[in-house]
């Protein structure tokens, strides 16, 4: 029986979580499997890898195939990589406290990135939310010039309308004054 490392889907339509098995090659992708060694969700960023690292690790050592997907998982969580040291044990290149060590020092560098990334993404939406107020208190500022803007008018209106009533009088009087200038002129 060729035993294969895949992952199996969960979850609701477009938001998938996989469960990480061993499974039978020839089962169906979400069909029966041996033994559930863990659970990938993508949909957080970073994506969240909670894996039984001993089980996993010793499927590995025995021979079970893995998925390209399931590499790449493995291959992050550092499993291949403690496979390879243990086979340099094997081979006399190494010795255990060599192994525990190297894979300390990986374990520690891979942490530090991941809390960078996590940092990150932390200040860039902090700064995205900054920005994202101050475009919002800037259309605010806009949209009160409009609606101010609208609202003075009005205002000029009954002032132009005073204006023209002052005139109107003058237009009056002043028809009057030419015709007692035109009387005296004759």
């Amino acid at each position: 029986m060729a035993t294969r490392i895949r992952l199996q889907r969960h979850g609701k339509k477009g938001k998938p979580v996989f469960h990480l098995v061993a499974a039978d090659s020839r089962a169906k992708r979400d069909g029966k499997f041996i033994e559930k060694l863990g659970v990938y969700n993508p949909n957080t960023n970073p994506a969240t890898i909670d894996i039984n690292f001993d089980r996993t690790l010793n499927w590995v050592q025995v021979g079970a195939e893995m998925s390209d997907t399931a590499r790449a998982i493995l291959s992050y969580k550092g499993i291949l990589y403690k496979n390879h040291l243990i086979n340099g044990v094997k081979k006399g290149a190494l010795t255990e406290a060599d192994v525990e060590t190297r894979f300390a020092a990986w374990l520690a560098d891979k942490d530090a990135k991941i809390n960078s990334k996590k940092d990150g993404l932390g200040k860039n939406a902090d700064a995205e939310k900054v920005a994202r107020l101050k475009a919002e208190a800037e259309k605010n500022a806009a949209k009160a010039k409009a609606i101010e803007a609208k609202n003075a008018p009005v205002a000029e209106e009954v002032e132009v309308a005073e204006e023209e009533e002052v005139t109107e009088t003058e237009v009056t009087e002043t028809p009057e004054a030419s015709t007692e200038e035109e009387n005296s002129a004759e």
